[in-house]
């Protein structure tokens, strides 16, 4: 999604899906809605589930952007994996994620504000399966 590339079918009704595999390793992301969404990213290793994360969102005011979300999403480093950095501005825009637990088992909340207006919010948890 934020790479602006991978889409594939759909895997249920009215879904967008982005897969991504490399070797052993494959990355799929699915969700539903647009301006209110629910999503699923898993990671599988020699056809094994190895990690899941649960995604909900909205976008609360006209002023959000989708592209600046989708930069912000492609910032995540080591430290912050899970959607996008800790904090991240650019223009008008404003990007804060928080997130407890770590890589394992974790929760998390993310949101971005324009000119000091929070116009998209979104929850997210995950972990490693077994």
């Amino acid at each position: 999604y934020a790479a602006y590339m991978n889409e594939t079918d759909s895997t249920r009704i009215d879904s967008h899906d982005f897969s991504y595999s490399s070797g052993p390793y494959i990355y799929h992301d699915t969700y539903v809605g647009g301006e209110k969404f629910a999503g699923e990213e898993a990671i599988w290793v020699d056809g094994k589930i190895q990690y899941a994360m649960n995604y909900l969102g909205r976008v609360l005011e006209q002023q959000f952007s989708g592209d600046f979300l989708k930069e912000a999403l492609r910032k995540a480093d080591k430290k912050m994996p899970y959607r996008g950095p800790e904090y991240y501005q650019s223009g008008e825009y404003t990007y804060k994620c928080s997130v407890t637990g770590d890589f394992s088992w974790f929760q998390g909340y993310e949101e971005i504000y324009c000119n000091n207006v929070k116009v998209y919010e979104c929850y997210f948890h995950g972990g490693i399966m077994k």
